[in-house]
């Protein structure tokens, strides 16, 4: 007797749960810290900024945003099969990324809230709006009849260590990036409605605000700890946090130029866009900010985007492991070669910027 069971379209732990996806240099990351040097920091240089910004999370603006409304109850077996799997890659991407913000701060919240009740307070609001934005996007997943179990999650990532002002760096970048990844493609689609696959992305504008909200406070912490920003150590660090976001962004895009293209977007003008608004948004608080208008600078990430081309290509081979590996060690050293010449790059030192605003 032949079976009718149709086979699952994603590799699945059980029935309906969708297994995460491999983690990779490129894939977001879960984030632990130093809470004890978090706690001890002294941040009464900008307490009053700190202030607004905590009353600003307690009015909590999205607070009856995210509910899903008559557009969602439709079935989406209509979406063509290449577009429903790049699909359902960016909502997991995209879930894992705040899921991994909620883990973060609700810990925060938790081990300062003895020791620095303002900053407490203000990290668990920050996982209030994290954990909105994770649900709201597993919800959309089951959608495609698969969802990801965030428990399993929680218990199965690796955990990267930051010390405190590395994690300022990068949770600064990733808010800020993700508010001009949102609003652009927000409102593409409010000028072409016709390309809005699915109905999540009429909720960008307001969701952004809350991208937004955050990076503004990890803006008035670091504000808090000048010797953040104000040593030679902090432009290096700027250099690398700012490299690290945009070539991740840019590389995961590229390799799925096939998911923006259905929204009516071209993936690598829209990162440009991207890219070049939040370095600019980076030098209201970097020391220094990235030369992205060079022609070096997208010249190199072209040819990272060639080489993972080519490690795909391999890794999809028939080839001995042994081989593979030898065959990839060119492609990594050329790759390490490009990150290494775009970190060398003149960067841009802010305070030379005629009209900037600090």
């Amino acid at each position: 007797m032949v079976s009718t069971l149709k086979k699952p379209e994603f590799e699945e732990l059980r029935p309906g749960v969708k297994t995460p996806a491999k983690e990779t240099i490129l894939t977001p990351r879960f984030y632990t810290t130093d809470f004890d040097e978090m706690a001890k920091m002294d941040i009464s240089v900008n307490e009053d900024e700190l202030l607004a910004i905590l009353e600003e999370f307690r009015v909590d603006y999205n607070r009856h945003h995210f509910v899903r409304d008559e557009e969602f109850n439709q079935s989406w077996d209509k979406m063509d099969g290449e577009t429903r799997r790049l699909f359902v890659e960016f909502l997991e991407r995209s879930c894992t990324a705040e899921f991994s913000g909620f883990l973060l701060y609700k810990e925060l919240g938790r081990r300062l809230k003895d020791k620095s009740p303002l900053l407490a307070e203000c990290f668990n609001l920050m996982s209030r709006d994290e954990a909105r934005h994770a649900g709201f996007l597993n919800k959309a997943m089951s959608d495609f009849n698969v969802c990801l179990d965030l428990g399993f999650l929680t218990k199965s990532r690796k955990y990267t260590f930051f010390k405190p002002k590395f994690i300022f760096y990068a949770t600064y970048l990733s808010e800020k990036i993700g508010y001009w990844r949102y609003i652009t493609i927000y409102r593409h689609l409010e000028q072409h409605p016709e390309d809005r696959i699915y109905p999540i992305f009429r909720f960008f504008e307001n969701w952004c605000q809350d991208e937004n909200r955050h990076g503004d406070f990890f803006d008035a912490i670091m504000k808090a700890q000048p010797g953040i920003l104000n040593d030679w150590k902090a432009r290096l660090w700027c250099r690398f946090f700012l490299l690290s976001v945009f070539a991740t962004m840019y590389l995961n895009d590229c390799q799925r130029s096939a998911f923006y293209a259905s929204l009516g977007l071209d993936a690598r003008e829209y990162d440009k866009y991207v890219i070049e608004k939040t370095n600019e948004t980076a030098g209201r608080v970097f020391p220094v900010i990235l030369d992205v208008q060079n022609q070096e600078f997208y010249s190199r990430l072209e040819t990272c985007v060639s080489n993972n081309e080519r490690l795909r290509a391999i890794d999809n081979s028939d080839s001995p492991k042994i081989l593979k590996f030898l065959q990839k060690l060119p492609v990594y050293l050329s790759n390490g070669s490009q990150f290494l010449g775009l970190y060398l790059m003149q960067p841009i030192r802010v305070e030379q910027l005629a009209g900037t605003v600090r």
